[in-house]
């Protein structure tokens, strides 16, 4: 196979997302290309056996991989619960193979699982073609460390690896760099070594030694993808690319990187990522409110620091008045923002694209900000760096959208040099002004110049009432101020400029159009495969790039399709009112499923 989706699900204390992370760091050490989805509930646990407690990860290895995938080829249920809810959300191809602990299908299981009969396979209407694979994994565990020193609780604990070389047996993979990648993964808690790797490596001989009833999986070459370019390739998660596109910009800017945050869902890996690196001359403070963080962090960019705050939808409601604050005052500060589902505290461990008109207008008064997007978990790296390059050299707020697919996702991604990365040179503030400095003055942009305190004779005063466009004292004249929201409006829009153009990409001379911003560029890319189409997504939404107009007009019929009611498809029809735009739209706490946007696409207008 070319391509294969594999889903681990089971309790909140099953390890699923261990195993899965685990699965998908062996095939990305491979050089298979991976996209993952953690998909889990927002409680921290949650009754165990019930549907409401059931954890998942997918995962799509192989070539040409854009997505998790819309259904699994391989599904590991480790109790009936998970079987449940794989099977009701149809989650499984019809050739699927699903292999289920028959040990968690007693009757007590099937109870608290809300199943009405004591055959859960025909219950679910599971089809024939399905292989069932039933393997007592509980049992087999604890046969597996009977001689072990570990107590039951932690025995069980193990189950997962049992089931992980099963997996690691079924696509034929080394186990040596399995359990090397174990040791690894355990090199903390050395005690944990031993017994996990004794029962992964009974879980493989289980499915070598008795060769089940199932054939072995192997996809084909992968050489025409990642081995294109070479270099050192790892899985990387987004929140952590996230977190070394801010690092990688402070040393690329000479500046310290500076993160004021509180940790909220699912931004806190950020957060403590920057918080390990001080060797990389990285300040990280937890502060005591949202507001607090990125009020510490406005300070440490009129400090001259690259300063940045991490958030979600509900954090970024809190930060918005000093964002404000930081527009007024003309200073360069990155704001992340993960998206989670919402309003309030909503569905905190699940995806939407929700915060994007609040990002965009969600200040008081005019109150412009420069908005990008990343579309995959590897590119939360490139899009934190641009998002730096663009404060630094244009003093100004930028917000970086991910979301909870891109932040715990992960991706195969080549590790950059340093020296490969695009320059970023801070703005300044020229010599000949020094003595007779004030925060109103600007270069041929319309940036405003940057000096900090330590910096002898451009010692001012910078705030957030408005200011004298000339002399930089505090101003209330009612011209002096459309003049001033005019100059910050246009050092955003010049901002354009610099930005690459907006690229088409699929079949260009079809007469459809997707397009889309942000996460939903695999999910798209793959649609836009099967319907022949094109597709133009959006990293850049304020200021959009400077074709966008001349894009869009090239296409008969444009499908906007987003993870919201459709805010992007109004900014779009707000900038261009005379082009006409579809919707689709998805509001379901998961990315897009593929075969719903090509069921949309190929209706006819």
């Amino acid at each position: 196979m070319k391509r294969i989706v594999v889903r681990f699900c089971g309790d909140s204390g099953d390890g699923m997302q261990l195993t899965g992370n685990m699965f998908s760091s062996l095939s990305a050490i491979l050089g298979h290309e991976i996209s993952t989805l953690p998909d889990f509930p927002a409680e921290i646990r949650a009754p165990q056996g019930t549907i409401g407690g059931v954890s998942g990860f997918q995962v799509q290895l192989g070539s040409g991989v854009y997505t998790p995938g819309d259904k699994a080829d391989v599904i590991v249920a480790m109790n009936a619960a998970a079987l449940k809810v794989s099977a009701m959300s149809k989650h499984y191809h019809d050739h699927a193979i699903i292999i289920v602990d028959t040990d968690s299908l007693t009757d007590k299981d099937l109870e608290k699982a809300q199943y009405k009969t004591q055959n859960p396979f025909e219950e679910l209407a599971i089809p024939e073609a399905v292989q069932i694979v039933p393997v007592a994994l509980t049992t087999l565990t604890k046969e597996a460390l009977k001689d072990s020193e570990m107590d039951n609780k932690s025995i069980l604990k193990c189950r997962n690896m049992f089931a992980l070389g099963l997996i690691y047996w079924l696509f034929d993979l080394p186990m040596d760099k399995a359990i090397h990648l174990l040791e690894e993964k355990f090199h903390k808690k050395p005690a944990l070594i031993a017994p996990n790797t004794k029962v992964m490596v009974d879980g493989y001989n289980y499915g070598q030694n008795l060769a089940l009833y199932v054939n072995q999986i192997r996809l084909t070459s992968h050489s025409e993808t990642v081995s294109q370019r070479s270099g050192l390739y790892t899985s990387i998660a987004g929140n952590k690319a996230t977190a070394w596109g801010l690092i990688a910009a402070a040393e690329k800017a000479g500046k310290h990187l500076f993160l004021g945050s509180y940790p909220i869902t699912p931004a806190t890996d950020i957060l403590h990522e920057l918080a390990g690196r001080k060797d990389m001359n990285v300040m990280a403070i937890q502060a005591e409110d949202e507001i607090a963080g990125v009020c510490t962090a406005i300070g440490a960019a009129f400090a001259g620091d690259l300063a940045c705050t991490s958030t979600s939808g509900p954090g970024l409601s809190l930060k918005s008045e000093a964002i404000g604050l930081a527009v007024m005052a003309e200073l360069p500060l990155v704001v992340v923002d993960v998206q989670r589902g919402g309003p309030s505290t909503g569905l905190p461990t699940k995806t939407e694209q929700t915060d994007l008109l609040q990002a965009l207008y969600g200040r008081n008064g005019e109150c412009p900000a420069v908005v990008l997007a990343a579309s995959s978990s590897a590119n939360c790296f490139d899009f934190a760096y641009q998002a730096c390059k663009i404060a630094l050299e244009n003093m100004t707020p930028v917000i970086l959208l991910t979301d909870t697919y891109l932040a715990n996702g992960t991706a195969l991604w080549r590790v950059p040099k340093l020296a490969e990365l695009p320059a970023i040179t801070p703005q300044s503030v020229p010599e000949n002004l020094k003595g007779h400095f004030n925060p109103a003055l600007r270069d041929e942009r319309g940036v405003r110049y940057w000096a900090y305190p330590g910096m002898e004779g451009y010692e001012h005063r910078n705030i957030g009432l408005e200011r004298d466009a000339e002399k930089g004292t505090i101003s209330t004249n009612p011209e002096n101020h459309e003049r001033m929201v005019l100059a910050r409006k246009r050092k955003i829009e010049q901002i354009a400029n610099s930005l690459p153009d907006l690229k088409v990409q699929g079949n260009a001379d079809s007469g459809t159009l997707l397009v889309g911003w942000g996460s939903t560029e695999g999910h798209l890319h793959a649609a836009a495969d099967e319907l022949h189409c094109a597709l133009a997504q959006f990293n850049y939404i304020c200021p959009l790039p400077k074709n966008t107009r001349e894009v869009l007009s090239r296409y008969q019929r444009i499908i906007v399709c987003e993870l919201n009611t459709g805010q992007f498809a109004a900014y779009l029809r707000a900038q261009f009112p005379d082009i006409h735009m579809e919707q689709y739209n998805e509001i379901m706490g998961q990315p897009f499923a593929v075969e719903r946007i090509v069921a949309y696409g190929s209706k006819s207008i």
